[in-house]
């Protein structure tokens, strides 16, 4: 029973592990993984100095000419939100809904996300922290040319913050 083990897990530790297909196999002109580490990459540096406190993000929303965006889903969006927010769900972030929405690279966009907020699961579910909303919509808005983002920074209590909110759920 013992050399059975030893041999199951000698064998284990020593089996090749399963390969992907070779990439060029399975090439596809319209994603490029390493265009987007070498994006993210920079929108990381250019984020450092754009993450914005609860006072400044308030204080901005409120400036002409500034647009908080607000890319979690349709439906969450609708149950609880920023009040003035715009919703551009992430996965609608296209060339054309951007030209459209936000027309002026230039503008000032003010983003946030589910871990900027606790003390409502129901609209602002937890994620994990690696996967948060803020992040994807970060580098994807620096992809397509808009810099003058901002993030909200810190994570705030629902029911203390002085950020508004509003709700448009039917």
């Amino acid at each position: 029973m013992r050399t059975h083990l030893a041999v199951a897990l000698i064998l284990l530790g020593c089996a090749a592990p399963a390969r992907a297909a070779d990439s060029t196999s399975v090439a596809n002109p319209a994603i490029d993984m390493e265009g987007y580490l070498r994006v993210s990459a920079g929108a990381a540096a250019h984020r450092a100095s754009h993450r914005v406190t609860e006072a400044e993000f308030i204080r901005m929303s409120h400036e002409p000419g500034t647009v908080v965006l607000d890319a979690r889903s349709r439906a969450k969006y609708d149950e609880l939100h920023v009040k003035g927010a715009i919703n551009l769900s992430f996965p609608d972030l296209t060339i054309e809904s951007l030209k459209r929405v936000i027309p002026d690279p230039g503008t000032r966009i003010l983003i946030y996300c589910n871990n900027n907020f606790r003390g409502a699961e129901g609209p602002f579910p937890r994620k994990l922290i690696t996967a948060s909303l803020n992040l994807s919509t970060y580098i994807a808005l620096y992809d397509y040319g808009y810099r003058n983002v901002y993030e909200l920074g810190p994570l705030l209590d629902i029911g203390t913050t002085a950020i508004e909110f509003e709700s448009t759920k039917r």
